[in-house]
């Protein structure tokens, strides 16, 4: 019969931040909508177009400020435009093709093999830490723009920020998107209205150009150059960055989850597309000039609607406000990321854990921390972070669409009506295949070239760092998934003789001294049954001189035997002990119980030893050895007064008083005799 667990736990501070915990059986409940996957999966890709302009034109600079040197920035951005919208129609075969999600992660194990699979997962994992520290550092630099005085502040600032949506994260995937629903579209409503109005200006002639700029101090080359032109086009590509969000989290969408989240893609392109593409036109329109102080969307609102107004206004909180959600675009897809790598043994298998809402809880923390770090060593500067940003989106761009070229290639050698079941999808004929397997190599070709120019031109900026951590985090996910094979090979009963039946078993009682703890461990000892004696290590000669008569005193049978420490150690001696034993009978078992004071409060518990704890970590790696840990409860007296107190104001206390007064002789019974005499007085 299922027995009944009370679902209502008190108010608590964990409860306030993160909600009540959620069954196993809702998870199917907590997908999204388009809109909301909108919001969610769409926001870092939506916001690059914040800064994407503003990074080429930072680059166009280098050669001077002029309108012809800055007008470059237009073709940039078309060919841009054009490369995202291949790789947007890439990524909708890829949502097609592999529906449970995982995108280039799961097209790469299935069609290329581990390796390019754990490369792909180093690159998207380091991207995913780096949107979040860039959306961050962006977002502050919005608020910046319209608020100086807060510059000095904007590390502490972002930190603040990846704090808020960490917690906000932390709640759940459906409350998340409801929360980050709202800046999106109100970023997006704001930026529209912005160009349309822009762009009304400029047709009617009065749109003006901006001023009062404070020009960014940077060593100017002699000429434009192709090499420049390139590095230009590489750092507006971090537009693309996002693009392959949607197809990491097609789990989290309704049914049909596929169509869904397809047709969410194509909305964030389509979006992604206009705005990048009007904003750098408008950008080159009022010439705007790239300033540390200053971003460029400041500079076209403040241009159009003029510097202070409400509209100005409300344009720089949507910026900033996208920007700084755009981080939980990572939130989703990082900890779904980390959890696929884990389950397959490449990562730490606490990364496949829900937490209490439903979540990938240590991921999300996880992500939290690395990307607080890389804040803080940037100082939440987007042009220091930006070298080191798109690099492994674009490798995986690249993995990605070659993994979809064998797909398809797969998938033309069958007969019509044929299916094959592969390791991760059902694949079957498809009289389109040449088609799509062409836009996947098209793609693959484009994004492949882009990564190797971003790589090059931006490899003396820091990019070189993201060239070498990739390489060694997939060393280190090759050395964690050893360890798990080596441990699954070490448990294995397969093609191993199994010797199933009893053995003697030796109890030790580990004292420090004689009291009621002491007592608890004695009485367990004897409950299993066992051949049992004490242990003593003699860190204090005085101590272990009485402790005899004590024991014959108060315990009055079995043995105690004192092990001598010279040195004061605890863990030596008992580790030199307990080798002897297992020489004398290597196949007993070895029954170590330790005793450990449980206090109210972690305060009351700090102030002592815990060395169950350490004893429990210095004897794990002896075989045939094993620990109890027996807890002794001790009751934190001011509080239980303030328990009693509170107790006796309640309405209908004397109606209860009985079973009050019974419940707390049952716990005077774990107190010293001198004080339970006491309260009995």
């Amino acid at each position: 019969m299922a027995t009944s667990i009370d679902s209502k736990p008190g108010l608590s501070i964990s409860r306030l931040l993160f909600g009540k915990p959620l069954a196993t059986h809702d998870l199917p409940h907590q997908t999204i909508s388009k809109p909301i996957g909108l919001a969610v999966f769409a926001s870092d890709a939506l916001s690059s177009t914040a800064y994407a302009t503003e990074e080429i034109l930072l680059i166009l600079a280098l050669a001077g400020t002029g309108v012809a040197t800055l007008g470059l920035s237009i073709p940039i951005a078309a060919a841009i435009a054009v490369l995202l919208i291949i790789v947007t129609i890439s990524y909708r075969q890829t949502i097609y093709a592999y529906p449970n999600g995982g995108g280039a992660y799961i097209v790469a194990r299935d069609n290329l093999g581990e390796i390019a699979a754990q490369i792909a997962g180093a690159a998207l994992l380091t991207d995913y830490i780096l949107t979040v520290a860039v959306s961050t550092s962006s977002g502050v630099a919005q608020i910046t723009s319209a608020f100086s005085m807060l510059l000095p502040y904007r590390v502490e600032i972002a930190l603040v920020v990846i704090l808020l949506i960490t917690v906000i994260n932390l709640r759940g995937v459906r409350e998340s998107g409801f929360i980050f629903s709202l800046p999106t579209y109100f970023f997006l409503l704001m930026i529209f209205v912005t160009l349309a109005a822009g762009g009304y200006r400029y047709v009617t002639g009065t749109l003006p150009t901006v001023t009062e700029i404070e020009v960014l101090q940077q060593e100017t080359m002699t000429s434009l150059t192709l090499f420049l032109v390139l590095r230009a086009f590489s750092s507006g590509c971090a537009a693309l960055t996002g693009i392959e969000a949607i197809s990491n989290g097609i789990t989290a969408f309704k049914e049909p989850r596929s169509r869904n989240a397809a047709t969410t893609l194509t909305w964030m392109s389509s979006i992604l597309v206009v705005l990048f593409l009007s904003i750098t036109f408008l950008a080159n329109k009022i010439h705007v000039i790239p300033s540390e102080t200053e971003t460029v969307i400041s500079q076209i609102a403040r241009t159009v609607y003029g510097n202070g107004t409400l509209p100005y206004l409300l344009t720089q909180i949507g910026t900033a406000l996208i920007l700084l959600m755009a981080a939980n675009t990572s939130y989703a897809d990082f900890p779904r990321l980390a959890a696929l790598a884990a389950s397959d043994g490449f990562l730490p298998r606490q990364l496949t854990y829900r937490g209490g809402r439903l979540v990938f809880s240590w991921g999300i923390v996880f992500l939290a921390i690395a990307a607080s770090i890389l804040v803080m060593v940037a100082g939440a500067r987007v042009t220091a972070l930006i070298p080191l940003y798109a690099i492994g989106v674009f490798l995986s761009f690249t993995i990605s669409q070659v993994g979809m070229v064998i797909h398809t290639q797969k998938i033309g050698k069958l007969k019509p009506g044929e299916k094959h079941k592969g390791l991760e999808t059902t694949i079957e004929y498809d009289p389109h295949w040449r088609l799509k397997m062409t836009i996947s190599a098209v793609g693959a070709v484009c994004t492949g070239i882009v990564m190797i120019v971003f790589a090059v031109t931006k490899f003396t900026s820091g990019a070189w760092l993201v060239v070498i951590l990739i390489p060694t985090l997939v060393l280190i996910f090759f050395r964690i998934h050893r360890h798990y094979k080596s441990v699954a090979q070490s448990l294995t009963l397969r093609g191993q003789p199994v010797k199933v039946g009893p053995r003697s078993v030796q109890t030790l009682i580990l004292v420090d001294d004689v009291h009621r703890e002491t007592i608890q461990m004695v009485n367990f000892a004897k409950s299993l049954g066992h051949p049992w004696k004490a242990i003593h290590v003699a860190t204090n000669p005085e101590k272990a001189q009485a402790l005899p008569e004590k024991w014959a005193e108060y315990i009055g049978e079995g043995d105690v035997e004192i092990i001598p420490s010279p040195y004061r150690a605890l863990a030596g001696p008992i580790r030199d002990y307990l080798k002897d034993i297992l020489e004398e009978n290597p196949s007993s078992f070895v029954h170590m119980i330790i005793g450990h004071l449980a206090m109210d409060s972690f305060w009351q518990q700090a102030l002592h030893q815990n060395t169950a704890f350490v004893f429990n970590l210095a004897l794990a790696d002896l075989d045939n050895v094993m620990m109890t840990i027996v807890s002794y409860r001790i009751y934190d007296k001011t509080a239980e007064t303030r328990d009693e107190i509170s107790h006796a104001a309640e309405p209908g206390a004397r109606i209860h008083r009985r079973q009050w007064i019974l419940e707390k002789l049952r716990r005077q019974q774990n107190r010293p005799i001198e004080e339970t005499e006491g309260a009995a007085d």
